[in-house]
This record gives structure tokens, C-alpha cells and sequence, in this order.
């Protein structure tokens, strides 16, 4: 493996690891009422486990079903940028959602949160999920992976779980249903 190939390797493992340890240290709030979470709430959090060490270990581990060569430097530049730029979004929005975020296994509005229509959030309103989708697919395109495919395949499930929190929040949140009004879903004036 070149030098090259392992500089990009470890940045794409940082990129990984830093977001999760900025999702791990913001969502340290006070305990709720001890409550036992139910099986399928741990059965999510144990396949994001599972998803995010796969993940992990595949920026370490040999190419896993390549595309090919051809195209392969450009498809790994345009997987960089497009990986940087959905990290960076995804940051971005976790800061500026502050105490008004929930896990995505325990989606509710807590009697403190408050609408947030700053930043990212005053162009769409689901920046962590876009930016998720697109930090994978650049991870799988900088590692000229196959497994670009399942990126694909999630956006349905992440369009599922976004109507449904946008019927919660429109629900339990002021002033949700006008931000729904004057922002799009998940790109910029598009969608």
C-alpha cells in the first residue's frame, strides 16, 4: 500500500473517529429516570456498533470489493471531498443542534428543546442525515469500494426516519410546521 493510500486511509478512520467521539460527548446530559430500554432500541444501537467498527476496520483493512482502476485516482479525490465535506456538515449541525438533539433510537422532543433554524438548519432540515449519506459514499468512493452501492441503498430508510420525525416534531415542536414550510428536506432549495 502506497504512502499516499495509507495518509488517506488514516484521515478517513480520524474523520470516523472524531465524529463519533463529538456525538459521544454532547449527548452527556443528566440520566433520565432509570428506564430499561427496550429490545429493539438496543437492537439499533448494537447494529450502529457493529456498522460504525465494519466501518472502521475497513479504512485499515485491504480494499474490499474494489471498483476497479480505471478512474480509481479521480473516484478516491472525489470521495475525499465529498467524505471532508459530509463530515464538516455533519459537525457542523450536531454543534449548532446543541441540547436539541436525541439519539436517532429514542427520536422525541424534551420539554427544553427549541427550534433550531440557524446555520445548516436554515437551509434544510435533516443536515445530519445528508451528511451522513454523503460522508459514507465518499468514504466508499475514497476507498474505491462496491459498497458505494449500499450508501444507496440506505436513503430510503434515512427519507422513512425523517418523515416520521418531521410528523413528531410538527406534533410536539413550535413553529415546526412553518421551518418545514420555508426549508427543503435534505438538499438546498432541491429536495
Amino acid at each position: 500500500m502506497s504512502v499516499e493510500l495509507s495518509g488517506l486511509r488514516l484521515y478517513l478512520l480520524a474523520g470516523l473517529v472524531g465524529h463519533k467521539v463529538l456525538w459521544e460527548w454532547m449527548k452527556r446530559r443528566p440520566a433520565p429516570p432509570t428506564t430499561i430500554p427496550s429490545l429493539r432500541t438496543r437492537l439499533v444501537k448494537l447494529v450502529k456498533i457493529a456498522v460504525l467498527v465494519g466501518i472502521a476496520a475497513q479504512t485499515l483493512a485491504p480494499e474490499i470489493l474494489p471498483i476497479g482502476d480505471d478512474g480509481a485516482v479521480a473516484r478516491r479525490w472525489a470521495g475525499v471531498a465529498i467524505y471532508t465535506v459530509g463530515l464538516a456538515t455533519a459537525l457542523a449541525a450536531r454543534l449548532q443542534l446543541g441540547d436539541n438533539w436525541s439519539d436517532i433510537e429514542s427520536a422525541r422532543v424534551d420539554s427544553g428543546h427549541t427550534l433550531v433554524a440557524r446555520g445548516v438548519y436554515s437551509l434544510i432540515r435533516h443536515p445530519i442525515y445528508t451528511a451522513d449519506l454523503a460522508l459514507l459514499l465518499g468514504l466508499q468512493l475514497a476507498l474505491n469500494s462496491w459498497l458505494v452501492l449500499g450508501v444507496a441503498a440506505l436513503a430510503p430508510l434515512v427519507l422513512y426516519k425523517a418523515v416520521r420525525e418531521e410528523r413528531m416534531l410538527a406534533e410536539q415542536l413550535a413553529g415546526y410546521s412553518d421551518y418545514c414550510r420555508r426549508t427543503k428536506r435534505f438538499i438546498p432549495y432541491v429536495v
